[in-house]
């Protein structure tokens, strides 16, 4: 069992922030990667993105958004309960993990965080501003109620951007039109990372393509067993097939065909379309979900 430290709403009856006593994760997982989380003996297993980590303290934190049976159960676990299970650290951390400080410190780089994107990006900007690089970070959201961890960010981000949908905090409007006004005032970046909505993804890679700047994206919002067996996160990248959560999560945004993903996902959800998804794909096809047989 992992016991919760803290629990706590983040957005009125929606989005959740874990505390989690986890050593052997705590200890060696990287920004980028993902846990597999159980409730108890009787829930699915959840991949999650680590939204922060402290070694010593031997805790990882974890952000849930409700949007199911298993993750309504996960809302009701207060501080002091526990989770059945707490697998990870999984999937491949950030490239900026392998990157030289000093080439890093070279470079100007920009997150993109939509939704409950801005978990998963807070650590890589985190781990940043620890080694001394600065990152500017836009965090775009539908309302301001359903803004996360605004004070966090604004403590590691270079330059914070913040805007919404309605107008009802700061700026008015999507993520690319932040990017749009950066580059008219005169701002250049090297990289950008961008994580949220595949929707908002694929918007952002649109833009960036034509401003030729490079852009990673993370897959997770697709990814369901987390371990590459239920083939619902396969997607094409470039000339390849590839699998979220084994080969992933981040992938270059560039070669991402968000629309086949998209359209993936959408027909993954019933029995029908598994079935027609494993005649299509052959031998490239995954079964391990266990419903269209292709695990036979």
């Amino acid at each position: 069992m992992y016991s919760i430290l803290e629990a706590k709403e983040l957005v009125a009856d929606s989005i959740y922030e874990f505390v989690v006593k986890a050593p052997n994760v705590a200890a060696n997982c990287e920004p980028g990667q993902f846990v597999i989380v159980r409730t108890d003996e009787d829930s699915e297993r959840i991949p999650l993105t680590i939204c922060d980590y402290d070694r010593e303290k031997e805790t990882i934190t974890i952000v849930v958004q409700v949007i199911g049976a298993s993750t309504f159960k996960m809302k009701s676990l207060k501080t002091g309960d526990a989770f059945s299970d707490f697998v990870g650290p999984l999937g491949r951390p950030s490239e900026l993990i392998d990157t030289p400080i000093d080439e890093l410190k070279q470079k100007k780089i920009l997150f993109v965080a939509g939704g409950l994107g801005t978990a998963p990006v807070y650590p890589q900007v985190k781990w940043l501003h620890e080694h001394g690089v600065d990152a500017d970070v836009i965090v775009g959201a539908k309302t301001k109620d359903l803004l996360i961890m605004e004070e966090e960010m604004e403590a590691v981000a270079g330059t914070l951007y913040i805007t919404t949908d309605d107008g009802s905090y700061k700026r008015q409007g999507m993520v690319t039109k932040v990017i749009e006004d950066l580059y008219a005032e005169g701002k250049k970046y090297d990289l950008c990372i961008t994580i949220g909505p595949m929707i908002m993804m694929k918007f952002v890679c649109l833009l960036t393509k034509k401003l030729e700047l490079k852009t990673i994206v993370s897959m997770n919002p697709i990814m369901v067993d987390g371990t590459g067996m239920c083939g619902a996160c396969r997607l094409t990248v470039g000339d390849s097939v590839k699998f979220a959560c084994v080969d992933g999560p981040e992938f270059d945004g560039h070669l991402v065909n968000f629309d086949e993903a998209m359209k993936r996902t959408q027909i993954y959800k019933t029995a029908e379309g598994r079935a027609y998804l494993k005649a299509k794909e052959g031998d490239t096809h995954h079964g391990g979900c266990g419903h269209c047989g292709g695990d036979k």
